[in-house]
């Protein structure tokens, strides 16, 4: 839903390509956020801790086979949108959630209007801007 969106799944093609043309292996990790903390109410959902983006790059790299594997970089949310279920091989479990930063981040920032393009898409404010020469 955005050209940063477009590019990304261009490299997960190639990578697919890599793999079953040269046995390449490639685990690609879409991250939703990595900060310190969320930093708004969308990241509630889509918040990766730095402690959990490190265990997860060490489990990668000590995986005896990946193949090509597509997984997304979140941390153990309450409403994380997306599911790691066919990534469990790796053995990874994020240790951290945002919900201990729920009451802050709903404090500080009113409601999400459910209609904006930047709350409806995944790419969020990418996806709401538009093509870039409009």
């Amino acid at each position: 839903d955005s050209l940063y969106g477009v590019t990304k799944c261009y490299g997960e093609a190639v990578a697919s390509y890599y793999y079953d043309k040269f046995d390449v292996e490639t685990v690609s990790v879409r991250i939703g956020s990595c900060f310190e903390k969320p930093r708004d109410r969308r990241m509630l959902s889509t918040w990766m801790s730095p402690r959990d983006f490190i265990s997860l790059m060490k489990a990668i790299f000590a995986a005896p086979m990946t193949g090509h594997l597509v997984m997304y970089g979140v941390s153990d949310n309450k409403s994380k949108w997306w599911s790691n279920d066919h990534a469990e091989f790796l053995g990874w479990k994020p240790q951290d959630s945002s919900e201990q930063y729920r009451a802050e981040i709903e404090a500080a920032f009113p409601p999400e209007d459910r209609k904006d393009p930047a709350v409806i898409y995944q790419g969020g404010g990418f996806a709401a801007k538009g093509h870039f020469e409009d």
